[in-house]
């Protein structure tokens, strides 16, 4: 997939395009709807298939007081997206220039000119231009005009409820991980390195880790059941987010006690994939030490009993070769432990 991160990098002639526009944060099973028609009618058209998005995200710059906490913070966005079978996406820098354009001038200029449009789809609730005053009736006319044609899509719903970033954040942020899995898709997951300062040499002997400090969308306070990933290694672990009231003089952590631990290969620079996949209990001010730590040990029996159960399912979805008969149904197909 190639990423195209202004206008001046798309080169001459580029098109024909089929294009979607949106921020896709999160990359949900809404955006992964429209995105498959995207690709599909490119193929059909024998044209590239291009995503429009933006960076930042448009309410940092037109509401910079609004708190807004991103789902997927833009690397991992793009490599969610490259995963779709896109041919190429389209970053543009969000100014208050671009905030300014109207809804006739970014059609021309970007969907016709520069990307050579040929159809552009879109869910029903888009808008844009200036003041977002455009919808999606104003996109149709504007494609008669310009040479592209406008498809609408209905929205994607789960459990009568729209999928939508809001929602998905909604429910990341009460700590209801089944329902954000469910929407997108996929377990929600933080990319990280370990918290500097903890004196790592070249072998980690101790199975907790505590994540650096992480400036977007994480789960209500809580204990988890989460999967590590270390250098491409998975591991299986309870996660606490929280201020760890038990001891004291709060201090926020995110921290994963690793369940099938062995000495790893450990640094402040290593990359640390966080993936939540089940909300245990909500943190809680223990007594004392003692009754925390036999707290965490019901923790842990919890987490090794859910991991014991996706196992089995793993043993009994596969056939004699080992194989899933049915990827994408079921734990195993919806991404609990493996990579995404």
């Amino acid at each position: 997939m190639q990423v195209f991160r202004s206008i001046q990098e798309i080169p001459a002639h580029y098109g024909p395009t089929v294009v979607t526009i949106g921020n896709f944060d999160g990359v949900h099973r809404g955006h992964q709807a429209v995105l498959a028609d995207v690709i599909e009618r490119a193929r059909a058209l024998h044209a590239r298939s291009v995503a429009v998005t933006f960076d930042p995200h448009p309410v940092r710059v037109l509401r910079p007081l609004a708190p807004l906490r991103l789902i997927t913070p833009r690397e991992e966005k793009l490599a969610l997206l490259a995963t779709t079978g896109l041919d190429a996406v389209l970053l543009l820098p969000f100014t208050q220039e671009l905030s300014r354009m109207t809804a006739r001038e970014f059609a021309s200029s970007i969907l016709r000119d520069a990307l050579g449009a040929r159809e552009v789809q879109e869910g029903e609730n888009f808008r844009f231009g200036v003041d977002a005053r455009a919808d999606v009736n104003e996109l149709a006319t504007l494609g008669v005009e310009l040479g592209f044609r406008a498809c609408v899509h209905q929205p994607t719903l789960w459990r009568g409820t729209v999928v939508s970033s809001s929602v998905v954040r909604s429910a990341i942020a009460e700590g209801n991980m089944r329902a954000a899995r469910q929407l997108l898709g996929r377990p929600f997951q933080v990319q990280s390195t370990p918290v500097a300062g903890r004196g790592y040499g070249s072998r980690y002997t101790v199975p907790t880790i505590n994540l650096a400090p992480y400036d977007e969308l994480l789960p209500a306070y809580g204990v988890y059941i989460t999967c590590v990933e270390v250098n491409g290694e998975m591991f299986q672990a309870v996660t606490n987010i929280g201020n760890r009231p038990t001891f004291g003089n709060d201090s926020f952590a995110v921290e994963s006690h690793l369940l099938n631990f062995h000495p790893i290969a450990l640094d402040e620079q290593t990359n640390l994939r966080l993936r939540f996949l089940d909300r245990i209990r909500d943190e809680i001010e223990w007594p004392s030490p003692q009754a925390l730590k036999e707290q965490i040990a019901r923790d842990v029996r919890r987490a090794r009993h859910y991991f014991s159960l996706h196992d089995a399912v793993l043993r009994i979805s596969s056939d004699g070769s080992g194989r899933l008969r049915s990827a994408g149904k079921g734990p195993a197909g919806s991404g609990l432990i493996g990579r995404q």
